[in-house]
């Protein structure tokens, strides 16, 4: 049986640089089992570059190693080439949140992210696209998170002595009390259109966003649909009370919290639309950016995946 050829593309810098002494420790675990190459990124992008140069170099398998903002390089590399063309996707959890890589299954244990990536079971799942009204355009595999969630996201990065749930739970609280943003905005999709002042747009093709938080409950990676959560306009003293119901994904029992699907998506705002793709800003606090195209490309990408018990 010929090896396959595997790309692993490390972000060295991630999980505070604790990334690097992890990638070494699982460097025997492809030795003798495939052709594995390896490339570390060394500035911002520089992954979505690896990848697409690796698909075009015809490797079967190219692992994003590190959190999120890795796996959304990658994958954006990946969909700069033909369907036909893609590399089958792995992903080991080296980064501080690590939600993709939860939501295709994987535990935190990157030593069992490689058993599945060298068990060679597949799922093809969604991806989503967002365009700006400058005709920017991004790929991403998790989650978009506009108003609050977007400035989460910039506060994080504030925070280098935090890692995972602690550090996003930080940046949540200083959200809440820094940056109250209220946007009146007009939504439309593929079946209906509606207007509505709210603080948060979270758009999820997988259920869990921010190292833990489950603002998707309902969302499914491979149905073809991707999932909006809208939470209105509320006092702060109602968002720190909705704060644990987002930690369990039950957050549509509150009034102030409605849930939908869609395929397509436009979204006009009289405020600056601040939001993050996968954890990585797509538009922070310097940006003026108030119209965005959201779309579904159902089984876009191939990726590895943990094999179910039962099978």
């Amino acid at each position: 049986m010929t090896k396959p050829r595997i790309k692993l593309i490390m972000n060295p810098n991630a999980d505070m640089g604790n990334a690097w002494r992890f990638a070494a420790d699982l460097r025997y675990l492809f030795e003798g089992i495939s052709e594995a190459d390896w490339a570390g990124t060394v500035y911002p992008t520089h992954a979505i570059t690896l990848a697409k140069q690796a698909a075009e170099e015809g490797y079967d398998i190219v692992v994003a190693m590190g959190g999120d903002g890795t796996a959304h390089e990658v994958i954006n590399g990946l969909m700069q080439v033909p369907k036909e063309k893609r590399p089958v996707l792995g992903v080991i959890p080296l980064g501080s949140g690590n939600d993709f890589s939860a939501n295709i299954g994987n535990t935190d244990n990157p030593d069992e992210a490689v058993k599945a990536i060298l068990g060679g079971y597949t799922k093809k799942l969604d991806i989503a696209s967002i365009e700006d009204e400058n005709g920017r355009k991004e790929y991403w595999d998790n989650t978009a998170n506009i108003g609050f969630g977007g400035s989460v996201t910039i506060y994080s990065h504030t925070l280098p002595l935090l890692r995972g749930f602690l550090m996003y739970l930080a940046a949540v609280l200083q959200t809440i009390f820094s940056a109250y943003i209220v946007m009146n905005a007009e939504f439309k999709t593929d079946e209906e259109e509606w207007t509505d002042s709210a603080i948060m747009i979270a758009l999820n093709n997988g259920p869990r966003e921010g190292g833990g938080f489950q603002t998707g409950p309902r969302a499914v990676m491979d149905d073809g649909l991707l999932n909006y959560t809208i939470a209105r306009k509320v006092t702060r003293l109602k968002m720190l009370m909705l704060l644990p119901m987002f930690m369990n994904g039950t957050q549509e029992k509150d009034k102030a919290v409605y849930m939908g699907t869609f395929k397509k998506m436009e979204i006009k705002s009289d405020k600056p639309l601040y939001l993050h793709t996968d954890g990585e800003m797509f538009a922070g606090f310097n940006h003026d950016i108030h119209n965005l195209k959201i779309e579904i490309l159902p089984g876009a990408i191939e990726v590895l995946v943990p094999k179910p018990e039962e099978e």
